[in-house]
């Protein structure tokens, strides 16, 4: 008996798919569903209505301004959604400007008749709330088990990690800026990964979202480790974004800078996504604050420093 037919509008929820080894029953995706590489291959659904290639003010000044007029950032295509006839719709109601929202999709599904699809909006705020959502994904394509046992293996990689990245006894204190222009921190999951990591987050607090960041605080607090996870923006866009700010001489006062301790990562294939690669994203920090103990194989591809 053939799966449900799923479509996935959240990049995260695509890769938790994959990762259940349910992919075959995907028949679309939103336009940000990039892995793993079998999930390009599907039709995309999404549109950004703001240009991504921009520098990170004006991406910031596009997308306040939809925001304020009350506009999605993004555009579904509904016309192709419809005809594919989807059983489930993963989405998600954690950020209406990160991905596809349940709003989005409210809209693009208004005019269907006859039975309507499943909808599961997901809402991680923290990483247990990431690992319930991996499991209610493989629920909705029936398959239960193989959830309980992605998260089990998943969480079992964490618990290493962070037993021995807990027990270091010298930890940096860390600032993450999880985007550049206007500067904000990381929420959410990402100060869980930094404390298990051997790191002590200065400014981000689990479970709330990214609030924002001025270099006033920056040099007060004066961290000794800065980590530049932009979201959405790959390892190339985080280079080219921070080229900019390291040209500020606010930037150049600060002891992390001087001292060489200022990493760039992949934002949009690791910390941004609520996914299994939350991981990786574990891994990428524990290197970058304790290299000689840990060692995964991430510099060059998931971070370099500055």
């Amino acid at each position: 008996m053939a799966g449900p037919r799923v479509v996935s509008l959240l990049s995260s929820a695509t890769e938790t798919v994959f990762a259940l080894g349910l992919g075959d029953l995907l028949v679309g995706r939103s336009h940000e569903c990039d892995a793993p590489s079998a999930a390009r291959g599907l039709p995309a659904l999404s549109r950004a209505k703001v240009d991504p290639g921009r520098p990170s003010a004006a991406i910031d000044r596009d997308v306040r301004a939809l925001v304020e007029q009350g506009l999605s950032v993004y555009e579904v295509d509904a016309e192709a959604l419809k005809a594919l006839a989807p059983d489930v719709i993963l989405t998600q109601t954690q950020c209406e400007v990160c991905a596809v929202s349940e709003k989005d999709l409210a809209a693009a599904v208004a005019s269907w008749v006859g039975k309507p699809p499943v909808v599961v909006s997901l809402k991680p705020l923290d990483l247990a709330g990431c690992f319930a959502d991996m499991v209610r994904v493989a629920e909705a394509l029936g398959a239960p088990g193989k959830g309980e046992e992605l998260v089990a293996g998943l969480k079992e990689r964490v618990a290493a990690i962070e037993a021995k990245g807990r027990a270091m006894p010298e930890k940096p204190y860390v600032a993450t800026l999880e985007w550049i222009d206007p500067l904000m921190t990381a929420g959410n999951w990402t100060p869980e990964l930094v404390e298990a990591a051997g790191g002590v987050d200065l400014f981000g607090e689990a479970g709330k979202h990214s609030p924002k960041l001025d270099f006033a605080a920056l040099e007060e607090k004066e961290p000794d480790t800065l980590v530049v996870m932009p979201c959405g923006l790959d390892l190339a866009r985080a280079r080219a974004e921070t080229a900019a700010l390291a040209a500020r001489p606010e930037w150049k006062a600060l002891q992390a800078v001087q001292d060489g301790e200022v990493y760039l990562t992949d934002g949009n294939a690791f910390f941004n996504r609520p996914g299994p690669r939350l991981v990786e994203s574990l891994e990428i920090l524990a290197e970058v604050f304790h290299p000689t103990a840990f060692s995964f194989g991430h510099e060059g591809k998931g971070w370099e420093r500055l």
